[in-house]
């Protein structure tokens, strides 16, 4: 699902679709299985409902798992997807994942995460989400 894109970054095609909430979502069994692929450390203490973060064209944002979602598909507060070049969706839409490191710091910058907390850290396997 997603690909090594560079530092920072997994590349991801997804399709994106507006939903009613405040939250960007996905289906919670790919939320969790990708949170451990990728943010996970291998020590047992994680928690595997701590939120992605992904980038859409140029907004980052912290994504949580719904099960209504449909799998493949990023659902956005309708509020997000003004702006953007989203025309007639569901469409499939290139996006970002933040790898650990440039995850936990989006978060902090954002008072989503604490920089002590026990959120995503280090290196990812290369195969994230796969």
């Amino acid at each position: 699902m997603f690909e090594v894109f560079s530092r920072s970054y997994y590349l991801g095609r997804l399709y994106v679709t507006p939903t009613d909430g405040d939250h960007a979502l996905m289906h919670s069994d790919q939320h969790e299985r990708i949170n451990e692929e990728v943010y996970a450390t291998g020590d047992g203490l994680e928690r595997l409902d701590t939120p992605l973060v992904m980038k859409f064209e140029t907004s980052h944002f912290p994504v949580h798992g719904a099960d209504a979602v449909p799998t493949n598909t990023l659902a956005l507060p309708e509020s997000m997807l003004e702006g953007t070049d989203v025309r007639n969706p569901p469409s499939l839409r290139e996006v970002f994942l933040a790898r650990r490191e440039r995850a936990r710091q989006l978060l902090s910058f954002a008072g989503g995460l604490p920089a002590d907390d026990a959120g995503p850290t280090g290196d990812e396997p290369p195969n994230a989400g796969t």
